[in-house]
């Protein structure tokens, strides 16, 4: 039976397999886990179809394929076992296959020494993709080094990326025999980062082995004039060579950095590498070495003074400007996710005209039910009931009254949508953020809506997203109120045209008329902001879309709940 590159959702033409669960020859029960795949969508993991053996890996870890690629075959009851295939294990065809693109394979490697034969499988661990259009990550920490021994899903590394930080744990048991990334070097998804040793005869390589893969693999076919003394055989090296990333040799060669000079640079990465940060530091000191002093500005020759001036005011401004050097100016280099941030706020800004709006809703009615009920109702629907849940219900039945602000534009067609797929940030720490949709919000009520924000909640802090609940936004609500922020101007979720932010509860005096006669009371008060594309929702509708969200908040009433 074929395992094939399965299609993970709209627009989702290939895949990446970034784990193997299983190895060939061993049995999976269906539904069992074989591998991970990563998409421009999401992460997820693919079960086994059938019951059976695993007889053949076709796609390797790390390896990019079509939906559709056979990737794997399955032995199932009936079939008949193919042909082993043969393994070339020498070096000299390991070293003809460097040609072929291989990012992340399991290699069992046969040495001898005399009559003694040891195994050992070397894992190649690659930048893993950690969410949607997420093409690269920076290693910000490595927990381990050289020669340490980890545990399965023991943490190796810390990687930072556009949409979020987090821990890499280790794949299987075993030993870590090379790192190929230092801290704070960034590399695009797939490349591999590291190398563990695993199995039973787990075993470091020795130092010429080291030596001979580096000048292999990790030394750049080529490059500029500036580094073809780097083009030497493996024999003209020495165990005091450096390695150096392809990230720093093409900043070297980008800013001609001779590699006499590389080698004076002092690293502060693992085993002393050559990080981006230290190159670049590199970089600024020679600029400032470069720089001419600054002039001295011109002494006065002479100076004339009338006898019949009048005097001197006892204070006289100082007007000349006071001169600064560069060493008064820190600079610092913008990490991966800002980078990123950057590019994504900028896009939406030249995209849509961005108009913003505010109104109060007083929500004392919702506050009071749901301190009344919350435990009535966690125990009979096993839902936790918040503002969040009754506002994304008056935003469903608004966008009903007001559909164009469910809409797109394409061109110079507004495309309008007859489906409600309701958008909630949620935030992921400590810099991420993602925005899941609810599926068909329109079609559900206020516990529904409850049950569906706190799932997708959840799943999105574990990631185990599909691709579909990131796809497909019609209307977006960021609820920046969780972090005691009354209110803010948020920026519109491509392509969408209108996005909702929700201020902090706040109790406030305010003036209620009770009877015919005015007084002043004490209630719950949210803001909330709706940033709305100009070109196509003008201020008249974006004013009625708020009223209505109010209306439908302050007049709640409890005994029509459900």
């Amino acid at each position: 039976m074929d395992i094939i590159m399965p299609k993970m959702g709209e627009s989702v033409n290939e895949g990446t397999i970034i784990k193997w669960h299983k190895k060939p020859g061993d049995k999976v029960k269906r539904d069992e886990i074989i591998f991970e795949i990563s998409t421009d969508k999401v992460d997820t993991e693919i079960p086994a179809p059938a019951d059976g053996v695993l007889s053949e890996i076709l796609v390797k870890e790390g390896e990019t394929v079509e939906v559709g690629t056979v990737v794997a075959k399955l032995l199932t009851d009936g079939e008949e076992s193919s042909a082993p295939t043969e393994v070339k294990t020498s070096r000299q065809e390991v070293t003809e296959k460097k040609e072929e693109p291989t990012e992340m394979v399991s290699v069992a490697e046969t040495k001898s020494e005399g009559s003694k034969i040891q195994q050992a499988n070397i894992i190649e661990i690659a930048m893993p993709k950690m969410g949607e259009s997420v093409m690269e990550g920076t290693i910000i920490k490595w927990h381990k080094k050289v020669s340490d021994k980890v545990r399965k899903d023991e943490t190796i590394f810390e990687i930072s990326t556009d949409k979020v930080d987090t821990e890499i744990p280790s794949p299987e048991e075993g030993t870590l025999v090379e790192i190929l990334v230092g801290e704070q070097e960034t590399v695009a998804v797939g490349t591999i980062v590291a190398k563990l040793s695993v199995g039973s005869e787990a075993m470091l390589p020795s130092q010429a082995e080291i030596k001979e893969e580096k000048v292999e693999e990790e030394i750049p076919v080529a490059m500029h004039d500036n580094f073809s003394s780097m083009k030497q055989t493996r024999d003209e090296f020495t165990p005091t060579d450096k390695f150096y990333s392809p990230l720093v040799l093409s900043i070297a060669e980008k800013e001609n950095v001779s590699f006499d000079e590389l080698n004076k640079i002092k690293g502060t990465g693992i085993d002393g590498r050559v990080t981006k940060k230290d190159i670049l530091a590199f970089i600024e000191q020679r600029k400032l070495k470069s720089e001419k002093p600054v002039e001295e500005a011109p002494k006065l020759t002479q100076q004339t003074i009338s006898k019949a001036a009048a005097p001197s005011p006892s204070f006289v401004p100082e007007t000349a400007q006071s001169a600064y050097s560069s060493t008064d100016v820190v600079k610092i280099p913008m990490d991966n996710i800002r980078m990123k941030i950057m590019e994504h706020m900028v896009h939406s800004r030249d995209t849509s005209v961005h108009v913003t709006s505010m109104i109060e809703a007083d929500i004392t009615r919702i506050h009071n039910f749901i301190n009344a009920k919350k435990d009535e109702y966690l125990a009979k629907e096993n839902v936790k009931l918040t503002y969040m849940a009754f506002i994304a219900d008056a935003v469903v039945k608004s966008l009903k009254k007001y559909p164009l602000l469910n809409s797109t534009i394409d061109g110079n067609t507004i495309l309008q949508k007859k489906f409600i797929n309701l958008g909630i940030a949620v935030a992921i720490e400590p810099t991420g953020l993602i925005v899941p949709n609810i599926k068909g919000a329109g079609e559900r009520n206020t516990i529904g809506l409850a049950k569906a924000i706190a799932d997708l909640a959840n799943r999105a802090r574990t990631k185990k997203l599909t691709p579909d609940d990131i796809s497909n936004g019609t209307f977006t609500i960021t609820n920046y109120g969780v972090f005691g922020t009354i209110f803010g101007t948020p920026i519109i979720n491509q392509p969408e045209v209108a996005i909702l932010g929700v201020g902090t509860v706040q109790k406030k005096p305010v003036v209620i008329e009770v009877n015919g006669s005015d007084s002043i009371a004490v209630r719950h008060i949210v803001a909330l902001t709706l940033s709305h594309d100009h070109r196509l929702i003008d201020g008249m509708l974006g004013g009625l879309f708020l009223k209505s969200i109010k209306e439908i908040l302050e007049n709640f009433e409890p005994e029509n709940f459900n």
